[in-house]
């Protein structure tokens, strides 16, 4: 699912409902919704003595003429509701004008120019930019938004040539996980020839005049829903047609596995990274020096670690590992004595996880969390600490990358209330100096953040962010919007939304949960809620809800809760175990059948976090949470608001399709069960802005009116 880019969460990812909080909640109107028919075929599996019931299996079609009018059916349904809800208008108004301003990616060099990436305010994508140094005049570099009239191509620059000659940039259409690969010449602004097609998860590592890159073969049958086996590594020299391309890695006897190739920034040794999936690797070495060896040089063995390197400096390797050290140390490796007996710590495991190394200058950045927010640390190549770096607040600090010569490197810095700001950071000195700020126009000192600490279910102590109005009235009625994660060790840090404003200014609450799962307090944390320990994931949320209600924020009248991709489980979970204790749910591009997750796309990447359904000692485990098949007849369900995108090839929509469809039919009619499908829409990356505006305004919509507030 990911690991940091899965969930890299757009700054309009996290929501947020509020009112008035001494408004009387008004009643909707009953009059009941007729759902599209959808059939049932009954179909039976028995897996390990566990009898799976899948009635619905036939939505798993996505491309069939059947699937494609159920899914008409179900868009026309959801828009009629939402049409008649009379506020709708006014919140979209109000979002649009609050995500209108200019925003900047932090600016990286490449030889003599800068590139970052912009967006004026409303643009659908943001287009690259570059200067020559940091007083040129800035032009055009790549602008997506001239590739579709609907904004649906998207584009992420992957890697520049040691030459800092040319960059390879990567390019997805409507949200879908496959990618092409193109090629730019940096100084003249030129596309070059080079198309690279059925590219999946990877970058572009130059080594000489071409890059690494990583492919599955054209898939058979539906090439968003088909499984992708057999990864392959290849190299592709810069004006050559791919069918020329180089072999370097892949294994024909296992077909479920991801690869990785990159060279060191000398481009003395090539790396190989092999994972089962999206948790612990094995790491080997190339040294292209050395005439002797002619194959690659394992470093870390079965799978029992997660170990990357961040430098090469001479005969050593300087490396990021969990081996020893659930909360990560650093290691200095000598190739000529690359045993694990051998290796040297330079920078030892602390009570603090360490969330990120980078290497620029020839200095090392250490990046660590207290309590989920970042703390960032400057030390040499031998591990001496050079200094602590002040940060202007509590919250989320990401860069301090580059290659070995520079001088000065950017990092932003962001929080709740705290819009993203560009740092230019002197590396030799150690002086921050504001390079870009954000304009947003709204009232920061109207509003405040705390953190909290609640007991989940087995007295884990929990933390989270809780963001309202100063002065909010703790009297059980203010909507409230629980967010969260909880698995693949993605850490959900404090970060900005500008959509979220317009529900704060009326006076409501949002509630970050950072459940155990992820990695805010290092791997142990992401034990505690994987494989067998999943259900402790579900109980910290359910918690988290229990602690706002007791503390009189809400009640179950006005609880919202959200959460998206492996979160989308987390609410469907929630919501099928705890009925009474939401008013809404709104789980988006959720992981809803766990019986069958591992047999679409690269679902099989997840086994690591969730364990295979197919293996009997977590059949029953799973099947016991999955929410598709723990849907119960004649329960009265939150309201819900289930999304999803129809190139979704990460979570395909089969998820949602049938959890919506068992829901419908299921459910009490009290509250609404719609699917909200977005067409030329994938997981999430790449979504065009006005696309984002308007899914954000139907959920907040959506939230308001099922709780029976009007929006001002």
């Amino acid at each position: 699912m990911n690991i940091k880019n899965l969930i890299a969460l757009s700054p309009l990812a996290f929501l947020v409902a509020c009112n008035n909080p001494n408004q009387e909640k008004k009643e909707m109107s009953s009059t009941p919704i007729n759902y599209p028919q959808t059939k049932t075929v009954a179909h039976t599996d028995t897996i390990n003595g566990v009898v799976v019931k899948d009635d619905y299996r036939w939505l798993e079609n996505d491309t069939s003429t059947e699937t494609v009018a159920w899914v008409d059916e179900q868009i026309k349904t959801t828009q009629n509701y939402l049409e008649k809800i009379p506020f709708r208008d006014k919140l979209k108004k109000r979002i649009t004008e609050l995500v209108n301003y200019p925003k900047y990616g932090s600016p990286f060099k490449i030889g003599d120019y800068y590139i970052f990436a912009k967006n004026d305010g409303l643009q659908n994508q943001y287009v690259y930019y570059i200067q020559k140094g940091l007083d040129g005049k800035e032009e055009v570099f790549l602008d997506p938004n001239s590739l579709s009239k609907d904004g649906t191509v998207s584009v992420e620059l992957a890697g520049s040539s040691k030459d800092h000659k040319y960059i390879a940039y990567i390019l997805q259409r409507a949200g879908s996980d496959w990618q092409e690969l193109y090629v730019m010449d940096v100084a003249n602004k030129k596309q070059m020839s080079d198309k690279l097609e059925w590219v999946k998860f990877s970058g572009a590592s130059w080594y000489k005049d071409g890059f690494f890159y990583n492919s599955f073969d054209k898939p058979t049958g539906s090439a968003l829903a088909a499984a992708n086996e057999y990864q392959k590594v290849y190299y592709h020299k810069l004006g050559d047609a791919q069918a020329n391309d180089k072999l370097i890695y892949e294994d024909k006897k296992v077909k479920q596995m991801y690869y990785g190739v990159y060279s060191s920034e000398d481009e003395r040794y090539w790396f190989l990274d092999k994972s089962k999936g999206t948790g612990n690797s094995d790491l080997y070495f190339w040294d292209k020096n050395n005439a002797s060896q002619k194959d690659w040089k394992q470093l870390t063995f079965d799978y029992s670690s997660r170990t990357g390197v961040i430098d090469a400096d001479g005969d050593n390797l300087l490396m990021i590992t969990n081996d020893g050290a659930p909360n990560n140390k650093l290691v200095s490796v000598d190739i000529k004595h690359p045993e694990k007996a051998n290796w040297k710590t330079l920078i030892a495991e602390r009570p603090e996880y360490i969330d990120g190394v980078t290497a620029a200058g020839k200095n090392i950045f250490i990046t660590s969390l207290k309590d989920v927010c970042s703390q960032v640390e400057q030390y040499d190549y031998t591990g001496k600490l050079i200094r602590k770096i002040a940060l202007p607040d509590i919250g989320t600090a990401n860069g301090f990358g580059g290659e070995k010569d520079v001088k000065e490197v950017f990092y932003s810095f962001t929080s709740f209330l705290y819009p993203p700001t560009i740092f230019r950071y002197d590396i030799a000195s150690g002086k921050s100096e504001v390079f870009r700020t954000a304009d947003v126009k709204f009232k920061k000192e109207d509003f405040e953040t705390k953190q909290v600490f609640f007991a989940s279910k087995d007295g884990t102590r929990v933390p989270m962010f809780i963001i309202c109005k100063k002065g909010t009235e703790l009297n059980g009625k203010n909507p409230t919007l629980m967010y969260g994660y909880g698995g693949f060790s993605v850490v959900i840090n404090p970060s900005f939304s500008p959509s979220r404003i317009a529900f704060l200014e009326q006076g409501g609450v949002y509630a970050l949960v950072n459940l155990r799962g992820g990695q805010e307090y290092g791997e142990k944390w992401h034990e505690g809620g994987m494989l067998l320990n999943k259900q402790n994931v579900f109980d910290d949320f359910i918690a988290g809800g229990e602690y706002l209600i007791k503390e009189k924020y809400t009640s179950s009248n006005y609880l919202a809760i959200q959460g998206g991709s492996n979160g989308g489980l987390l609410v469907g979970a929630c919501m099928t175990q705890r009925p009474d204790l939401f008013k809404v749910a709104i789980p988006m591009v959720g992981v809803m059948d766990m019986m069958r997750f591992h047999k679409f796309t690269v679902g099989f990447g997840w086994i690591d976090d969730y364990g295979n359904p197919d293996e009997a000692k977590y059949t029953k485990y799973i099947h016991a949470y999955s929410p598709f098949h723990n849907i119960k007849d004649g329960v009265k369900y939150p309201a819900t608001l289930i999304t999803t995108g129809d190139h979704d090839d990460r979570v395909v929509p089969a998820h949602s399709f049938k959890f919506g469809a068992r829901l419908q039919a299921a459910a009490d009619k009290a509250n609404p069960a719609l699917l909200y499908i977005e067409k030329q829409a994938g997981h999430g990356a790449g979504k065009p802005l006005s696309k984002t505006i308007e899914e954000l305004t139907d959920v907040y919509s959506f939230i308001f009116y099922n709780m029976g507030i009007e929006v001002k």
